[in-house]
């Protein structure tokens, strides 16, 4: 217990150095951010909304696809408030408590996503390679116990990690080489060995990312196999518009998470700019284009905003 407590030694916290030695690119970054934050709020709330509203989205690949916005927009509130507050009032800092809270839900937030998606490609496996035996496989139980599995696996892997890499000493160092408290920006700031750690991280991205991407793997050269045996053109055609959605997202949020990691230790200035970028990427653009990529081939979600829109219109008419 007095090891952790020693680490709580600096009385103003951490300092967030962020974008801060590139001071023209943080103006832009600022307008940028504040941009695809907003359009983020707006369009996984609209997601969450229409999922609960419109009848004919109350199906599994709704369910998981309003925990996957509803995940996104904690996911960016997290980090994004607390950057453009720094930005704006030059103070670059946060407690102890609000950094390790940081670390933690942004931590838990992105190992929950990993195993969302995973979850997502089996239901569009399910869907498309067993479509006779689908309502009776992924029933309503069946998905919620899904969805809570992911969470609970995804903040159990945060917990751990967040534990162990608050316990490491910094000896006073307290400069974090990023816009928000993270596992490797962390791990730079100890003075002592951090094998261990690197160890235990990689592994937990072995579990929680690795592992992931390969049932996803699996289950889209399934729906491959099957799609090509379609006869139908039209069918062809919405099974992979279906699924290139959920696709795309996945390269997105994997791809830039993993890359991540190849700047856990930046040695010069443009390693670092690249790294806090990719961060800056997984962490708001991915979540910003989601609700996007989810509804501009969706037919689904197009009908049920036409629905809405038509029923506000029926009724300021009526007024």
């Amino acid at each position: 217990m007095g090891r952790f407590n020693n680490t709580f030694s600096h009385p103003n916290g951490f300092v967030l150095v962020g974008f801060s030695e590139w001071p023209r690119l943080e103006m832009v970054l600022f307008v940028a951010v504040s941009t695809f934050y907003i359009m983020t709020l707006l369009g996984n709330s609209a997601i969450i909304f229409l999922s609960h509203l419109d009848l004919r989205l109350h199906t599994p690949m709704y369910f998981f696809l309003a925990n996957l916005s509803f995940l996104d927009l904690c996911y960016t509130t997290s980090t994004v408030p607390q950057m453009l507050v720094n930005i704006q009032s030059h103070r670059r800092s946060i407690s102890y408590t609000g950094c390790i809270a940081q670390l933690f839900v942004f931590l838990g937030l992105g190992s929950t996503e990993c195993i969302l998606l995973s979850i997502m490609a089996f239901d569009r496996y399910v869907a498309i390679c067993r479509p006779l035996h689908y309502i009776v496989i992924m029933n309503s139980r069946l998905c919620q116990q899904m969805a809570a599995v992911a969470w609970g696996t995804g903040f159990s892997n945060s917990l751990v990690q967040t534990v162990l890499t608050f316990l490491l000493p910094r000896c006073g160092q307290y400069r974090v080489e990023n816009f928000f408290c993270e596992v490797p920006a962390m791990l730079q700031l100890s003075c002592v060995d951090t094998r261990t750690n690197e160890v235990e991280m990689y592994a937990a991205v072995v579990i929680i990312k690795v592992i992931p991407v390969g049932l996803i793997l699996f289950s889209y050269i399934n729906i491959v196999r099957a799609v090509v045996g379609i006869q139908s053109t039209e069918g062809r055609k919405k099974a992979f518009n279906t699924c290139g959605s959920h696709l795309l997202v996945v390269v997105m949020f994997y791809g830039s998470a993993i890359s991540g990691y190849a700047y856990m230790a930046p040695k010069s200035n443009s390693a670092k700019l690249k790294g806090k970028l990719l961060a800056l990427f997984y962490g708001l653009v991915t979540p910003m284009l989601n609700p996007l990529i989810y509804t501009l081939r969706n037919r689904d979600v197009k009908g049920a905003v036409k629905k809405l829109l038509g029923r506000e219109e029926q009724g300021w008419s009526t007024a």
